[in-house]
This record gives C-alpha cells, sequence and structure tokens, in this order.
C-alpha cells in the first residue's frame, strides 16, 4: 500500500465553536445568544437539550489543551462567543470574557498548538436580534467593533483567524428555512441578512489589514457539490440553482466583488432582491489569505414546480450510504470543491476548517469507543485532500470536526461528531479509537 505524505508543515488540527462547548452560558458577564434565546424556548431543540452546560469547556479548557497536545494537535480552531465580550453585542467589553480567550490562547501556544480563532460562528447577541439582527447593518458596524477588540486583544498570539463560519447556516437556516437561531422564516430576511453577514466580513479584514496585523484572515463557508438526480433539463437547472445558492453566493461577492448573475435575475423577480452599492460590494471584496473550507457531504437536487422560488427539491440517498445522522458519505465530493475553488478563484490557498461525521458512538465495557466507521470516513477523505494536492490544489491545513462531541445545534445531543466522547452527565472525556488514529496521521504526515 503506497503511503500518502502531506506537504510538510501541514497544519492537522480539529474544531469546535463556542456556543457548542463552553457552557457557563450566563456566569461571569456573558450576555444572552439568539441560541440561548432559541434552546430555552421547547420544541426548538430535537431531545430537549440546551448549551447551558455542554461540554463545561469554560471551566475544563485546561484539560482539554491537555487531550489537544496528546492527539498532537497542530492547530486547534475554535470561536469567541461574542456576547461573552460583549453582552449586549456593542459598548463597553466585558474583561472577563477577554481574559477566558488570553488564558486559552496562551496555553495552546505554550503547548505549540496554533490558535484559529473564528469570530462568528452563529451565537449572535439576542440585544442585537431584537433590533433586527443580521438584517439591520447596525450589526455589521457592531461586528466590526468586535472584531477589533479582538485583533487587539489577541492579535500579537494569533495567527490565523476567520471572520465568519458558514453564512449560508446563518442566514439560510436561520432567516429562511427557521430550524435555527433566531428562527426566521423570510425569503427577503434571508437575503438582507446574506449581504449584511458579507459586508461584516468585508469591515472586519479592512480593519484587520488596517491594524497592521502579521496573522492571516480568511472567511469559511460550507460547500456542497450540488448533482443533478437526472439528466431532464428541469433537474438539471435545479441542480445549477442550488449550487449558485450554496456554493456561489456566499463566495462570489468576497472574491470577486459579484453576486451570481442568475440569482440576481431570479431574485430580483421575487421584488425581495436587497438594494446592492457598488460602495458595499467593494467592501465586500477585501483580500483574504485563504479560504476555510467546511465540507460534509454533496446534494442531490431535482425539479419541483412547488418549491418557490428556486424549483428544487432534495432527493433521498439510500441508507447504506448515510451517516447515522442521514448525511450521505461522499469522499469525492471534497475533492471535486477542492479543485473547483482552486480553479475558480485563481490557486488562492485553502485549509479544510470542517469535515466530520456524526455517529450514534457508544463506550463498551472496556471503556473504549471502537468507531471503525469514522476512521474509514476520514481515511477516505484524506485520500481525496492528498489526490487533489497532488494535482496542485494550495491546500495547507485540515481541521476535522470535531474535537469532542458536543451540543449539535437543532439535534442536540443525540448525534456525536467528536474524535473524543463526552459523556455529559460526568463531563468525563475518553479517546476514541478515530482520536488515536488520528494521532498516528499528524504524526506520520500521512497515511498508509
Amino acid at each position: 500500500m503506497t503511503f500518502r505524505k502531506f506537504p510538510e508543515g501541514f497544519l492537522w488540527g480539529a474544531g469546535t465553536s463556542a456556543y457548542q462547548i463552553e457552557g457557563a452560558w450566563n456566569e461571569d458577564g456573558k450576555g444572552e445568544s439568539i441560541w440561548d434565546r432559541f434552546v430555552h424556548n421547547p420544541g426548538r431543540v430535537k431531545d430537549g437539550s440546551t448549551g447551558d452546560v455542554a461540554c463545561d469547556h469554560y471551566h475544563r479548557y485546561e484539560e482539554d489543551i491537555k487531550l489537544m497536545k496528546e492527539l498532537g494537535l497542530k492547530t486547534y480552531r475554535f470561536s469567541i462567543s461574542w456576547p461573552r465580550i460583549f453582552p449586549d453585542g456593542y459598548g463597553k467589553p466585558n474583561q472577563k470574557g477577554i481574559d477566558f480567550y488570553k488564558r486559552l490562547v496562551y496555553l495552546l501556544n505554550e503547548n505549540g498548538i496554533k490558535p484559529m480563532v473564528t469570530l462568528y460562528h452563529c451565537d449572535l447577541p439576542q440585544k442585537l436580534q431584537d433590533l433586527g439582527g443580521w438584517t439591520n447593518r447596525f450589526t455589521a458596524d457592531c461586528f466590526e467593533q468586535f472584531a477589533r477588540c479582538m485583533f487587539k486583544e489577541l492579535g500579537n498570539d494569533v495567527p490565523m483567524w476567520i471572520t465568519h463560519n458558514e453564512p449560508a447556516t446563518t442566514t439560510i437556516n436561520g432567516y429562511w428555512r427557521g430550524i435555527q437561531a433566531p428562527g426566521i422564516r423570510d425569503l427577503a430576511a434571508c437575503l438582507l441578512s446574506s449581504y449584511i453577514v458579507m459586508l461584516s466580513h468585508g469591515m472586519a479584514v479592512k480593519a484587520f489589514r488596517e491594524m497592521g496585523l502579521k496573522g492571516e484572515i480568511g472567511y469559511a463557508p460550507n460547500f456542497y457539490p450540488s448533482h443533478a438526480c437526472s439528466d431532464r433539463p428541469e433537474d438539471l437547472r435545479a441542480a445549477k440553482t442550488w449550487d449558485s445558492l450554496i456554493n456561489k453566493w456566499f463566495l462570489d461577492p468576497v472574491m470577486t466583488g459579484e453576486f451570481p448573475s442568475d440569482l440576481i435575475e431570479l431574485f430580483s423577480k421575487t421584488g425581495l432582491l436587497p438594494e446592492i452599492k457598488e460602495e458595499d460590494l467593494k467592501i465586500m471584496k477585501q483580500p483574504i489569505d485563504f479560504i476555510g473550507v467546511n465540507y460534509y457531504s454533496r446534494f442531490l437536487l431535482g425539479y419541483d414546480e412547488s418549491s418557490w422560488p428556486l424549483n428544487d427539491k432534495f432527493v433521498s440517498i439510500p441508507k447504506d450510504r448515510l451517516t447515522d445522522g442521514g448525511v450521505e458519505i461522499y469522499p469525492q465530493g471534497l475533492y471535486e470543491i477542492l479543485t473547483w475553488l482552486h480553479k475558480r478563484y485563481n490557486g488562492i490557498k485553502l485549509i479544510i476548517t470542517e469535515n466530520g461525521m456524526c455517529h450514534f458512538d457508544r463506550v463498551n465495557r472496556f471503556g473504549e469507543v471502537n468507531d471503525d466507521d469514522r476512521i474509514d470516513f476520514y481515511y477516505k477523505h484524506f485520500e481525496q485532500a492528498h489526490r487533489a494536492i497532488q494535482e496542485g490544489v494550495n491546500l495547507a491545513g485540515y481541521s476535522i470536526w470535531c474535537l469532542m462531541d458536543n451540543f449539535e445545534w437543532a439535534k442536540g445531543f443525540t448525534v456525536r461528531y467528536g474524535i473524543i466522547y463526552v459523556d455529559f452527565k460526568t463531563q468525563k472525556r475518553i479517546i476514541k479509537k478515530s482520536g488515536y488514529w488520528y494521532r498516528d496521521v499528524i504524526k506520520n504526515n500521512g497515511i498508509d
């Protein structure tokens, strides 16, 4: 079997997000987030759980960093809780919140683990949502203030920054489908919020450059190859439209200063398209150092006349190709996305910022978690990443999702993504078989 070696200095890592692991939802001056409000309303989360405690990382971060070191992580991607820094979203920062992240970053660096910091990962301060959230340009101004504060406090110690995680999730799931916080179902709100999210991204990048920081800054959308379920023209058209929305709408303005023309035409017909200003497009199109790639699977689409305004539907996949969470395992899609991004955006540096599978993991009588399916999943995805590198794609790192089992948004604690098992009753951590396997991948910088 051929050993597939990755480039020297390749950044193997793992990721988390603040709301999903920190807990301490109302401690030390932290303000309420939209997810705090969302989960405290019954019926929003599959198992009725909340992130009030989650992995209790706020109190156990030292233990968690020891586990990261044991795994040999080169980088750790985490997000900063905006309402932990600015309880109302703006105004005077909360020093206790700042101090927590300073301690976290210091210990990561002391242990030889590079911090990769995401500024926004779904947890908008509720006080800003009360003013319209991402549909209000004031939120973009507040985000810039938040970004400048974190750049000032952590900029000398953090080599990699990400402005937004999965803007499509923030806006489509939060403002159109209503299945995640803030739970709004309004296409106009979705389109406007996507515009303001990208505007805030550009404002933060501009601030980063103005402050003269030495690190790198990027942006991490989620990507899905969008395939038609047949060769019928209407199915092909549905797949193309969805591809424009999920893969281009949230990235083209950032990279090229333009929205996809087919969607501009489509949404203009609905009368819901927000006003697009040239000066805003110039702000959105700030040069970034890398694109973060969140990849889980593909979409298989068909035509549906009743689905306004995209006229599409998701087509079911056979169960034997799905994870326990119902997501198709499609490793070759990672190669498709990496090579597409490489060609479309002139060879820009790419870092895989999320990739993982959910599983109904169990601890056996020996106190072990033997998640062989997850090992197979990662092996096949690492193969595709290596294939892309061999073909010239500038892939610099791979941060798996995720470090440890956590609160999985509207699914609560019903599924597990981590390479570390968490008993949410006792907070005991157990490195899974996949974690030990990943440790060897990192040590060898490659796979057999």
